[in-house]
């Protein structure tokens, strides 16, 4: 096990601070700085956002003073660590120490939750706390006692708070009791459980109303109903197996159907925590990169039990040591998809696209520290979009507006101020600094070529440009322009 973790450890602090936040990234730093009073980013980065703040709390004992990028994620990388552990005590709880052991090994070196567990985001501490009341479940099903009914509930209280999206996995844990009438909680039980996720959750809440920033939740959860596809419904189909590995998830389906007559409580509980966020972030128009990632516990446990306990009947009854290597081998080989895939994530080639949630953004911090030393204190700038803002405000301690914000309170983010006449703001002089970012543009074409216009209007002149070196089809590497930094002159 100390192999397994610090073969995960390694894979997760490797060049960790080599590229700066991405925009969820930096929001959810400034919100820690700003609970912390931080004066360069409390006024740039509001406390109350779209999500609760169990995460950001962490963060902020880390604030005022400063922290690098690399000791802010080093929190996220804990809990994925933890995670790796919990999984182990779920296969060793559910299908014996084997079991937990090559769960843990394939948890470790996926290339998903390795990806998203190096980043300061909210789905790796949440995937930590569902395993964990994954594993209380199961303790009350295998024993039958209330007080893991109750502790599981007490831990999905924090679940929630770290990420309001984890609602889904009570709903799937509703549709595995509904399914499995064994199990029959009394009334009683249910009630005080019910109770002790609500004095934990509640917190939320409290601090809203006590802060009097209740309408602000209120508006972030209009804005959550109601905002547009951000993805098509084939999102997660073309990109998270490829993450979680192919091997693993045709190990882990294969085993279900190849050991269905073993089938017990333990598969129905597995699968229900699988099918149900699957089924719902499917039909959800929102979409994001990290969003499924509380099923990958269940995934690799699912993987290893098939991986121990699938035999080749000829061989295992023949040659029994033989069928032992065979099968150490085949986890090894799943293990070894899993590993030079995470390794090649975390030393990514340079391009300049970029998918949300898969990593920091290419330049983005240097850009940001280049205006903060060289940008007149006060100055305005206006960006393609909310996440090159974003940056821009954390890095460059300065305010930052995106064209592409809608002027419709219903279609954007409550936190993002509307710029609701570019052309006069620029011509006024309010703005006086525009940056335009590759990324940005290669997803917002329209709004990339209207800022570009508006530069050409105002005569900018571009006085700082960040590049990348990306491979041609030659293989040669050429310097390529990502973040241009304009004055504007009215």
């Amino acid at each position: 096990m100390a192999l397994i973790v610090g073969a995960g450890g390694f894979v997760r602090v490797w060049a960790l601070g080599e590229v700066g936040f991405n925009s969820d990234e930096a929001v959810y730093a400034g919100q820690a700085a700003a609970l912390a009073g931080d004066p360069a980013l409390a006024g740039l980065f509001p406390v109350f956002r779209a999500h609760p703040l169990l995460f950001q709390a962490m963060l902020s004992f880390g604030f005022p003073a400063s922290v690098s990028d690399t000791g802010t994620r080093l929190l996220s990388v804990a809990f994925g660590l933890s995670t790796v552990v919990t999984v182990y005590l779920l296969g060793k709880l559910l299908y014996g120490r084997k079991v937990g052991l090559t769960a843990a090994f394939f948890l470790a070196v996926m290339p998903y939750h390795v990806v998203v567990t190096r980043q300061v985001l909210l789905d790796g501490p949440e995937t930590f706390f569902a395993a964990v009341v994954l594993y209380c479940t199961a303790r009350f099903c295998a024993e039958r006692t209330p007080r893991w009914l109750y502790c599981a509930a007490a831990v999905m209280g924090l679940t929630l708070l770290t990420k309001e999206s984890a609602a889904i996995l009570v709903a799937a844990l509703f549709v595995f009791f509904v399914l499995r009438r064994e199990f029959r909680i009394r009334l009683r039980d249910l009630l005080v459980a019910l109770v002790i996720l609500a004095a934990v959750v509640v917190a939320y809440p409290l601090s809203l109303s006590l802060s009097g920033w209740t309408s602000t939740g209120q508006n972030y959860l209009v804005w959550q109903l109601f905002r547009r596809a951000n993805h098509g419904i084939s999102f997660y189909a073309e990109t998270v197996p490829p993450a979680i590995g192919p091997a693993l998830i045709v190990l882990a389906a294969g085993g279900l159907w190849l050991l269905r007559g073993q089938s017990t409580w333990r598969e129905w509980l597995l699968v229900c925590w699988i099918v149900v966020p699957l089924v719902f972030f499917h039909l959800w128009p929102v979409k994001g990169y990290q969003y499924l990632l509380p099923i990958t516990p269940v995934v690799t446990v699912l993987a290893a039990r098939a991986g121990v306990h699938v035999a080749v009947p000829w061989l295992s009854a023949r040659r029994p040591a033989v069928a032992q290597r065979v099968r150490a081998a085949a986890i090894l080989a799943v293990g070894a998809s899993l590993a030079v895939p995470a390794w090649l994530a975390v030393n990514p080639a340079p391009s300049t696209t970029f998918l949300a949630g898969s990593g920091g953004v290419p330049a983005g911090r240097e850009a940001g520290r280049w205006i903060a030393a060289n940008l007149p204190e006060g100055s305005r700038l206006i960006t393609v979009g909310p996440s090159m803002a974003n940056l821009v405000r954390f890095y460059g301690h300065r305010k930052a507006f995106a064209l592409s914000v809608s002027p419709n309170p219903l279609s954007r983010n409550p936190s993002y101020e509307p710029v609701d006449n570019p052309d006069r703001a620029l011509r006024d002089g309010d703005l006086q600094y525009v940056v335009w970012d590759a990324f940005s543009a290669a997803r917002a074409p329209f709004f990339g070529e209207r800022l570009m216009r508006y530069v050409h209007k105002y005569d900018g002149v571009a006085i700082h440009t960040e590049t990348i070196e990306v491979a041609g089809a030659d293989g040669r590497t050429t310097p390529k322009p990502v973040i241009i930094v304009y004055e504007v002159r009215p």
